[in-house]
């Protein structure tokens, strides 16, 4: 086992003043409308009573039924608007307000998805007056939820109650891509059809074929977690990260892939041959982090609070003596990923009033590095304080 150090680098950050942000403080008209926008309480509460009424009950249960996003999402505005507005009417009726109130509520809001994230309560809810309607902002947030009644409650952020909950939250979905049918594998489903030609190796470069993570870093109310692999390396010739390559649900092509639990396998491709000789050429002796995320609300965009990455960066370099970075390694013999040398980078995060921030899981660390092994796995995800969050698989081709 290597030896933690106790001296941490002190990074020392200059920015230029016309490229820093000026925060307003909290009070300004700006920042009070964004927080009010966050906590969409009164949204959640009209729609909560709007579920006095048994007819739209059946017609929102037969949406989310019908809907083809995962966990069976609906983008609350569209929702709202469809079929001639009728959840617009139905919901105003039952509120005793204009439809053009609640319209103005909708407007005001962030974007807003609902369903039901807990897959149990989906399968049980039949369309009955038993049902709450919750919101919260972050998955640390204890949400708010309201009952048909509007009576309002405060849930436990990490135990779901045992009554069917309806989370209307930030939208994670990119609905404006609407999933291909699902075909589903009856016979000979070992890689060829009908006992035709097997399909072609993957093209060369950097593949994952495995992850475990020891948590799904998502809160209940925000359902299944969407775990993101980015490559990071150095931006230009500065000091600064650059995100290169993301491999995710939303990623697209050959870097596409969909951890919804805990544990994944297959073969995703997270950087190609290409890419890595073009990296290597431009920044010669800078080597690339693969980062892993759990991301909230923008595919393929890594947001976290100013300085988080870049303090986990400063303690997992200093703890593995700066190795926490990788290259392709091959050679005549065999083909092999391998720990490198990581820059000292600066990491500038993606901030927003409206936007929730991702999970930052971890560093991967290669194996040989951490001085331990765990079966089936060669890279070790190291988070905040070097806490190991899982373990990746790692291979090029």
């Amino acid at each position: 086992m290597l030896h933690r150090s106790c001296a941490v680098a002190t990074i020392i950050l200059i920015a230029a003043c016309s490229d820093r942000t000026v925060t307003p403080p909290a009070d300004t008209p700006m920042v009070a409308s964004a927080v009010n926008a966050k906590r969409p309480e009164a949204l959640a509460k009209m729609f909560a009573k709007g579920l006095k009424n048994p007819a739209f009950r059946a017609y929102l249960k037969a949406q989310l039924n019908a809907s083809p996003y995962r966990e069976h999402k609906l983008e609350f505005k569209t929702f709202l608007a469809a079929n001639d507005s009728r959840a617009m009417r139905e919901i105003a009726v039952e509120n005793g307000a204009t439809k053009d109130a609640l319209a103005d509520e909708a407007k005001a809001a962030i974007a807003l998805e609902v369903y039901f994230p807990v897959p149990a309560h989906r399968a049980a809810w039949t369309g009955d007056e038993q049902v709450l309607v919750a919101t919260a902002v972050t998955d640390d947030d204890p949400p708010i939820a309201f009952d048909p009644d509007g009576r309002r409650q405060v849930l436990d952020p990490k135990t779901p109650p045992a009554i069917p909950v309806l989370a209307l939250v930030p939208v994670e979905t990119d609905f404006a891509q609407r999933p291909a049918r699902v075909i589903e594998c009856i016979d000979n489903c070992g890689g060829t059809i009908g006992g035709g030609t097997p399909p072609p190796p993957p093209a060369p470069g950097l593949y994952m074929t495995k992850s475990h993570f020891v948590q799904d870093f998502e809160g209940w109310l925000k359902g299944s977690p969407e775990f993101e692999v980015h490559i990071l390396g150095q931006k230009g010739a500065s000091d600064s990260l650059y995100d290169y390559q993301c491999a995710g649900e939303h990623a697209g092509g050959p870097y596409t892939f969909d951890q919804n639990d805990l544990d994944w396998s297959g073969q995703v491709l997270l950087f190609s041959k290409t890419q890595l000789n073009a990296y290597n050429a431009a920044h010669p002796q800078q080597n690339l982090r693969v980062f892993i995320v759990e991301d909230d609300d923008t595919a393929c965009q890594i947001k976290t609070d100013e300085g988080r990455a870049e303090r986990l960066f400063q303690v997992i370099d200093s703890v593995y003596r700066d190795l926490a970075a990788g290259n392709d390694s091959s050679d005549v013999v065999k083909r092999a990923y391998k720990y490198a040398k990581g820059a000292k980078n600066l990491w500038q995060a993606i901030t927003s009033f409206f936007k929730t921030n991702d999970d930052l899981v971890g560093n991967a660390v290669e194996d040989d590095i951490v001085g331990i092994t765990y079966p089936g796995y060669n890279w070790f995800v190291k988070g905040d304080n070097n806490v190991t969050n899982g373990w990746i698989n790692l291979v090029m081709y």
